[in-house]
């Protein structure tokens, strides 16, 4: 990283983003120096080579995509890629967010309440949640609905209230209903929910408290939280298991149904991690599903592997200006540029925080990638 802010690839806010985001690499024990190198067996000086690899490997990963994103879109990604590397430290920063959580009020000079609160992980992604579900259509959400939510959509997007004022109301109106209120009474036809996203095969090791020592993603976003909200999660809630191929493809459902279901719709968000199209960070359930084949001119199937999540600006932008997008079996997903453009094709990478289940980095690059 260093070398690369000496040569000019990233600014020196994108080295501190990443230092920030990725924390300092961990040192193999079999370095000289290291205060555990003597006293380290076999085994633990291998996992810790492999930790030091998989650091590297991020480091690598996230400089080649620097160019792609904003400064604090980059930071938050090194800071994903961080928890996801020291699932034990995740823990531990979890711990430390949560113990800070706060509200305070007070009265201003002129007597108006005002606020402030500081988040811990898990309410901080509900209220974001929350917010959402509710402005999702001032704020470019999918198109596809029924008469009814297209009515009500169409109302909020004519409401002369700004975001900020509709926000505060939204939040005034949970606080009122409270555990009293239908879903549909606050927030219409979509209930706002946080889905965490894990990798099934990794469930199972658990640290001196019991707890797992696993992490899960945000399904939106990205975001981090540890094993223990995976258990309690676990506990009072449904889980839904997403099997895929070496390539991140679950079984298709044929070409009965013209969209995609509501489990497809899961597997694209973990499979994409939001809108595919170069530098967007539109999150999943602000995505659209299209299908790269034509339905009725190339007999497009609504199957996974055929489909890909877009933003509505970028769906819309694909659809009104020719764009393409073409994949050849399993392999990556490609933008191809309108007719009459000469620009070569340009790959689609997922965005998807847990993509090293099934995206490997290039065979030359490190060995055991997967073990690190």
């Amino acid at each position: 990283m260093r070398r690369a802010l000496l040569a000019g690839v990233i600014t020196a806010a994108q080295h501190e983003a990443l230092l920030w985001g990725l924390g300092e690499p961990p040192l193999p024990r079999s370095v000289a120096g290291h205060p555990d190198a003597e006293s380290a067996d076999t085994g633990d000086e291998e996992a810790s080579r492999l930790a030091h690899e998989a650091w590297l490997l991020a480091a690598e990963q996230l400089l080649r995509e620097s160019a792609e994103y904003s400064v604090e879109e980059l930071r938050r990604r090194a800071r994903q890629v961080r928890d996801s590397l020291d699932e034990s430290g995740a823990q531990e920063r979890f711990d430390q967010r949560f113990d800070a959580r706060s509200l305070r009020t007070w009265r201003d000079a002129e007597g108006r309440h005002q606020g402030h609160i500081v988040f811990d992980d898990e309410m901080g992604a509900w209220v974001d949640s929350i917010l959402a579900a509710g402005l999702r259509p001032r704020r470019g959400g999918p198109r596809f609905m029924t008469d009814e939510e297209r009515a009500a959509s169409q109302d909020l997007i004519e409401d002369p209230r700004t975001n900020d004022q509709l926000a505060y109301d939204l939040l005034m109106g949970v606080l009122r209903a409270g555990s009293l209120a239908s879903a549909e009474d606050v927030f219409g036809a979509r209930q706002p929910g946080v889905r965490l996203v894990a990798v099934k095969d990794l469930i199972g090791p658990r640290d001196a408290f019991g707890r797992l020592t696993t992490v899960a993603h945000l399904e939106d976003g990205g975001d981090v939280l540890p094993g223990s909200m995976i258990d309690r999660a676990l506990c009072d809630t449904g889980t839904v298991t997403v099997t895929v191929d070496s390539c991140g493809n679950p079984l298709d459902v044929g070409r009965e149904q013209r969209l995609f279901t509501s489990k497809q719709r899961i597997a694209l968000a973990i499979r994409d991690g939001g809108c595919r199209w170069r530098g967007c960070t539109v999150p999943a359930s602000y995505c659209e599903a299209h299908h790269i084949d034509h339905w009725c001119d190339d007999g497009g199937r609504t199957d996974v592997d055929r489909g890909i999540l877009l933003c509505r600006f970028h769906h819309l932008l694909l659809h009104n200006q020719g764009w393409r997008i073409r994949r050849d079996h399993n392999s990556e997903f490609m933008l191809h540029p309108p007719a009459g453009r000469s620009n070569p094709p340009v790959p689609l990478p997922s965005g998807s925080a847990i993509r090293w289940a099934w995206d490997p980095p290039p065979p030359l690059m490190r060995k055991h990638w997967r073990a690190a």
